[in-house]
């Protein structure tokens, strides 16, 4: 059968505990997963259709909206959050869900941190880690978050956090709110195609008509603000390989020697002309050092 008939995604929906994961699922059915690739803060899984779909011609890749964005109706309380753990747990138990093989995980941002976690907790289920300019904070900075006597107020003075309260939330139309980021603010890089994939999968219809993002305001803050878990010590549970795909300028990954060393295989490259936004301006990159860790 001609490869071509793989590229376009299929919609899935996942059990899990209280509520369901919506997944986009690339490639031929009959094979084991291979990849499962984990968004960014406030993205969604069909914003990466692009850049995975042209693996569907030899691996089955899962891509996953995470709790609080797209479709995934888990429920989603930013009251009280002090880290990503509901969303390593997430990830974790679809891990424990999945026949087969380890796979690798994949992941953008925050979404690359979440799948650090994961691999630590289930290290016997990954094969690899591919991290896409993951928010790595310095170690003291960690450690700071973590604390228990800190209350998380320093962090929900971010500016990240600020303006994603104040972000607009409802349009008239799925068009209209393409038209309002093209070109603009983060979206500056983006190609018109990863654009209207993210729009696509990121906002739900209202009973009047408009459209309104999935990802609550307040729940992409929270993420921001969050940051009680501790990558530090995930990197020293990881048996798998670890890749690191660092940007150049703008980066969330604030790490270096120092971090990779506490890992037993993990590399940490930075891509020359890119920003945080490195899967949207270099996919080409990207899908090469998937289907590389992928078949490995």
């Amino acid at each position: 059968m001609d490869a071509a008939v793989f590229r376009e995604p299929r919609k899935r929906v996942l059990s899990a505990p209280g509520g369901e994961i919506a997944a986009l699922e690339f490639g031929p059915p009959d094979r084991p997963i291979d990849v499962i690739f984990v968004h960014a803060n406030g993205f969604n899984a069909q914003t990466y259709r692009v850049l995975l779909s042209p693996l569907a011609a030899g691996l089955r890749v899962l891509a996953i909206d995470q709790r609080g964005h797209g479709s995934t109706t888990l429920p989603a309380d930013p009251d009280g959050r002090r880290s990503w753990r509901d969303l390593q747990a997430d990830l974790t138990g679809l891990l424990d869900s999945l026949d087969g093989p380890p796979v690798v995980l994949a992941g953008h941002s925050m979404g690359g941190t979440v799948s650090l976690l994961a691999a630590a907790e289930r290290p016997e289920r990954v094969k690899g880690l591919l991290l896409l300019d993951p928010v790595i904070m310095p170690w003291l900075a960690t450690l700071y978050a973590k604390a228990p006597w800190t209350s998380g107020r320093l962090w929900r003075r971010m500016p990240l956090v600020l303006s994603s309260l104040r972000r607009r939330a409802v349009f008239d139309s799925r068009e209209a709110a393409f038209a309002g980021y093209k070109g603009r603010g983060a979206f500056k890089t983006w190609p018109e195609t990863m654009l209207a994939d993210y729009v696509a999968g990121g906002f739900v219809e209202r009973a009047d008509g408009t459209v309104e993002l999935a990802c609550a305001p307040a729940w992409e803050a929270s993420n921001y603000a969050a940051q009680g878990h501790d990558p530090w010590r995930a990197i020293r549970l990881v048996t798998a390989p670890v890749r690191i795909l660092k940007a150049e300028k703008h980066s969330t990954c604030r790490v270096g020697d120092r971090f990779a060393r506490r890992g037993r295989d993990v590399r940490i490259e930075t891509v020359a002309g890119t920003t945080h936004f490195l899967p949207m301006e270099r996919p080409d990159v990207v899908r090469d050092a998937l289907f590389d860790m992928a078949t490995a």
